[in-house]
């Protein structure tokens, strides 16, 4: 990528700091889609040399634009173009058809796999006795290699054939089973990230994120499902229609 082509001139007669010039030049730049999301930018030396500018002006104006959410850094990557996706609320989908709606190619990366019983918490959640047989399971959720979410779910044991049923999707699984989910309640709400979830989501410690714990249930009202899914905030939006009718 050439950015002298896409981006306007910096001027170093202006009063506005060369790094604000640059910050403007690269947002313009997103926001007309010259840059396009998921586009890598130039190493920052690269940048410095077509620009004439130093090192220091590049990291500064990028470091910015990371703090807005337009760029995302990705370790051992190096610097993208966000490109945020939009989750509609109101519909009761998968990650995966989410992600398979917008074009992109989501997979998973498996953390556990495991069997037990229900805690008291997810037996007030799931609706169940103590001691209720349960499926968990715990990954990383991807956007083409975008890693979007960290995911923990727990299902009854009893909805499924077995722990191994579940290979990409969890409700393609459930369905199959005759188990699928037909409404759910949800719950959202802001999180910093601990170290680990940072870790796993290719981000930083305490930056911004969403949990959103889901419920699942069948037609007859059992709970079939609690997810609890903590998403990267700043690639990932939500979204509802609201209506008075």
């Amino acid at each position: 990528m050439t950015l002298s082509h896409t981006l306007a001139k910096l001027d170093e007669a202006s009063p506005l700091p060369l790094y604000q010039q640059l910050q403007r030049a690269l947002r313009q730049a997103i926001e007309s889609r010259q840059i396009g999301p998921d586009d890598a930018l130039p190493p920052e030396r690269e940048i410095a040399d077509e620009l004439h500018i130093s090192r220091i002006t590049v990291r500064k104006a990028i470091d910015g634009l990371v703090s807005e959410g337009l760029l995302v850094r990705r370790q051992g990557a190096g610097t993208y173009v966000c490109a945020r996706v939009e989750k509609n609320f109101s519909k009761l989908t998968s990650f995966s058809e989410d992600m398979r709606a917008r074009g992109r190619t989501p997979h998973s990366v498996w953390l556990r796999k495991s069997e037990g019983s229900v805690t008291p918490e997810e037996a007030l959640t799931l609706r169940s006795s103590p001691g209720t047989p349960v499926f968990r399971f715990q990954r990383i959720r991807f956007a083409d290699d975008a890693p979007m979410c960290v995911e923990y779910a727990t299902v009854l044991a009893s909805c499924l054939p077995s722990i191994d049923a579940v290979e990409t999707s969890l409700y393609e699984a459930l369905e199959l089973a005759g188990s699928r989910p037909v409404r759910a309640l949800q719950r959202l709400r802001a999180v910093l990230f601990s170290a680990e979830q940072a870790k796993l989501l290719q981000t930083h410690e305490r930056d911004a994120g969403l949990l959103v714990e889901r419920v699942g249930f069948l037609k007859d009202g059992q709970a079939v499902e609690f997810t609890q899914s903590f998403f990267r905030g700043d690639i990932y939006d939500f979204v509802a229609e609201l209506s008075d009718l």
